[in-house]
């Protein structure tokens, strides 16, 4: 047989294998421990609560991602991610089964991602990865108050249509518009956008989020009314007319040293949260965090945050109740898949009638303070 012909014609098969190439990974994350909080007000009584929880810095979580190789530097890809409790078995995020994530789209080399389903918004694209409430950091426990600018994703965006650019020396870009799927277009709809920039050990990230109508009675809009903003703090719920929430944040890492501040402003406008009719509840959260390599088996780290409110249109609540809140943890990794945790969080909020209330403490506290100590075991797959 000419040599020629056997060349070209294995050519064009490892040719139609590459082209064909596709993958799928199936991944997750258990997280299980025990919770202490010094103050949680609960029918009438209130006192100390000794919990077994799933998620205290991870949600639990397993999911399917895949891609398959299109040719010309296209692919296909897809996300299907589930959120469950551990110590019961029961589904997260309103009892959806892909409740985390669930989207499928097309990325390029060249031109960037678009993908279609339930998503993540800009602010926990861009400026999340930089704040202490990251996956890789505290996460749920370190979330602000009443996770006002949704960093700790206490709601995820349905029906969404998003857009993520490839890097251009550093920066990179994106933004999502969800539909109402709804007659009223203007009624339960959100837009996101934002950026980011990498220079060596320098990150900055901004991003903006806007909701129409998450007070609305639109189940099938881009907020589901049960997981409305802030469910995830224990049943508080924030919904508004209009939300408008803006981040930014930078960090700076040196050797074994990361060091970052995250800003961020949320207005809640149209809403009867603390007892306001029709009002508007403002937050801005400052938050300066760090974290530090002991050993490559050891990481210890630390978050301070303080929030101003602003509450308008209410004869209950005062108008400008303020919150502080420390966290500190200590991570002990057994393998890269594999560690221990110990964290401690203490909030102190002042204003007339406003109770401290840490992210998944199991409740609101009866005074303007409230403790949380919490050890956990992690493994991912």
């Amino acid at each position: 047989m000419n040599k020629g012909l056997v060349t070209a014609a294995l050519m064009a098969s490892v040719a139609s294998a590459a082209h064909a190439q596709s993958s799928v990974t199936l991944y997750g994350i258990i997280d299980a421990g025990l919770i202490y909080t010094n103050n949680v007000a609960k029918a009438g009584a209130h006192g100390p609560l000794f919990q077994a929880t799933s998620g205290e810095i991870n949600g639990s979580r397993f999911g399917v991602r895949g891609s398959e190789d299109l040719g010309g530097g296209l692919k296909a890809i897809f996300v299907l991610e589930n959120g469950f409790n551990v110590q019961n078995g029961k589904l997260g995020q309103d009892n959806k089964f892909f409740g985390r994530q669930a989207f499928v789209g097309l990325s390029s080399e060249r031109f960037g991602t678009v993908t279609l389903g339930r998503q993540y918004d800009s602010n926990t694209d861009f400026v999340l990865p930089l704040s202490a409430v990251a996956g890789t950091f505290g996460d749920t426990g370190f979330a602000h108050p009443f996770d006002n600018d949704n960093l700790n994703h206490g709601f995820r965006i349905n029906n969404a249509v998003k857009y993520a650019s490839p890097g251009f020396g550093g920066f990179k870009f994106g933004g999502l518009y969800a539909f109402s799927n709804n007659q009223d277009f203007a009624l339960n709809r959100a837009y996101s956008f934002g950026a980011s920039y990498n220079y060596g050990a320098f990150n900055i990230g901004a991003g903006y989020l806007q909701i129409n109508g998450s007070n609305g009675t639109n189940t099938a809009g881009v907020i589901d009314t049960a997981e409305s903003p802030s469910n995830g703090t224990g049943g508080f719920v924030l919904g508004s007319d209009v939300q408008r929430t803006a981040t930014a944040g930078m960090n700076y890492t040196y050797g074994p040293a990361t060091v970052g501040f995250v800003y961020s402003h949320s207005q809640f406008q149209g809403t009867k949260s603390f007892g306001s009719d029709n009002g508007t509840v403002r937050f801005d959260n400052y938050e300066l965090n760090g974290k530090y390599a002991v050993t490559p088996a050891i990481t210890v780290g630390a978050a301070y945050v303080h929030t101003d409110g602003h509450v308008t249109q209410s004869s209950t609540f005062g108008a400008d109740p303020k919150w502080n809140q420390v966290n500190l943890q200590a991570v002990y990794a057994f393998s890269k898949r594999t560690d221990v945790y110990v964290e401690a969080m203490a909030q102190h909020v002042s204003g007339h009638n406003f109770v401290a209330f840490i992210n998944n403490s199991g409740g609101p506290s009866s005074t303007g303070n409230q403790i949380v100590t919490a050890v956990g075991l992690r493994t991912r797959f």
